[in-house]
């Protein structure tokens, strides 16, 4: 390696040398890393890493630049890039710039040639942590002064920063006609709308400010809880408006939207250590037997039954709620976490991971087919 040009400094004083590749600037936040192998530029533009930096354990990145097709959300949320081997080719099929450039462009920086596979293994070790990317003009002073001064992700509203200012109605692009669906824009990513929409959906994008009546007032069908960064213990007025829905309307929720519609009826969530950032996480169905590879991305987790933080038996589990009893769908695989679960005495239904992929594998895409056929099916009863 040249001599290096940036470094990384975590809230613990370990520093990892590398060479800045992007914007020259300095970035401070949470230190995740994302095992996906492909869609760097769909995890950069994804709001739920609003707030943290990326850390990519796949070596080569950058190597089929970026398209709009690509874009999760208007812009780029996550505040740098750390990989081992960064490229800045634009020359694949569909690409219209390098990632480098684009990175740069827009003022978000990159480090390079640094051992990724040490931090990693790192913050797999210590947990994920506040931490930042200098130039290497940089004093160590400095760089600490600002790391000191970034909030901890514990008790960190960051959904009232991506969200959406006024409401966004978007018409199907496929299916027979569906339901009417009304989401609380906590950072929803495009791919999540694009699925409803294929399937017949008419989708109401709602800041996530508003009140029930504001939701409502359209009539929708169900109420769709979407993906976002931060704690979901800091959105209590979210989880208040969602404890007014829950029995009236079918609520999904996917991701943040999960943990949320958990709070609401009164379960609890807490901090993983490292979180589940990939495109690889088994996840067992229990409601099918089969198990998919799923693409996930959050750093907070549901309590299952008993306040236990993972669940031994790949059985149906189930605990009461405020609102009835609550049954276990989905496990993660890796570390038996709480993956899903379904109301059984009021419509509503979740799941940790991103049915969607973007970036990842398909293989839970029948998902949003069940969500739309619940809610149509609630809809005809009704």
């Amino acid at each position: 390696m040249s001599s290096p040009s940036a470094y990384v400094l975590l809230a613990d004083g370990t520093r990892f040398d590398g060479l800045a590749c992007a914007a020259d600037a300095a970035a401070v936040g949470e230190l995740v890393f994302t095992t996906s192998m492909t869609g760097y530029q769909e995890a950069m533009t994804d709001p739920s890493f609003a707030g943290q930096l990326i850390v990519f354990t796949y070596p080569q990145i950058g190597n089929y630049g970026v398209s709009p097709q690509a874009m999760e959300s208007d812009r780029i949320h996550a505040r740098a890039a750390i990989m081992r081997a960064a490229v800045d080719r634009d020359d694949a099929p569909g690409a219209e710039q390098g990632w480098l450039s684009w990175l740069a462009g827009a003022g978000v920086p990159a480090a390079t040639d640094l051992d990724t596979r040490a931090l990693v293994r790192h913050l797999r070790d210590r947990g994920a942590m506040r931490g930042g990317l200098f130039p290497a003009a940089t004093p160590e002073s400095r760089a600490r002064a600002l790391i000191d001064a970034e909030p901890e992700m514990t008790g960190r509203d960051l959904a009232a920063t991506v969200t959406r200012e006024r409401t966004l109605v978007l018409a199907p692009t496929g299916g027979t006609a569906g339901p009417r669906i009304a989401i609380i824009d906590t950072g929803v990513k495009r791919s999540i709308v694009e699925n409803l929409r294929a399937r017949g959906a008419t989708v109401e994008l709602h800041p996530c400010g508003h009140a029930p009546a504001q939701l409502t007032a359209a009539d929708p069908d169900a109420i769709f809880l979407a993906n976002g960064p931060g704690d979901p213990g800091a959105l209590g007025a979210i989880v208040d408006t969602v404890r007014q829905l829950v029995g009236r309307l079918p609520v999904y929720g996917i991701c943040l939207g999960h943990q949320l519609l958990c709070q609401a009826v009164g379960l609890q969530t807490y901090k993983l250590p490292f979180g589940h950032h990939g495109a690889n996480h088994p996840v067992k169905d229990l409601t099918t037997g089969r198990t998919e590879i799923t693409s996930q991305n959050h750093g907070f987790a549901v309590l299952g039954p008993g306040g236990a933080r993972t669940i031994p038996a790949d059985e149906p589990v189930r605990w009461q709620t405020d609102v009835g009893v609550a049954e276990l769908t989905h496990i993660n695989l890796y570390d038996r976490t709480v993956e899903g679960l379904t109301l059984r005495d009021v419509p509503g239904a979740t799941v940790q991971y991103h049915p969607e992929g973007g970036p990842g594998p398909h293989d839970a895409r029948y998902l949003f087919d069940r969500f739309v056929a619940e809610i149509t099916a609630s809809a005809t009863a009704a």
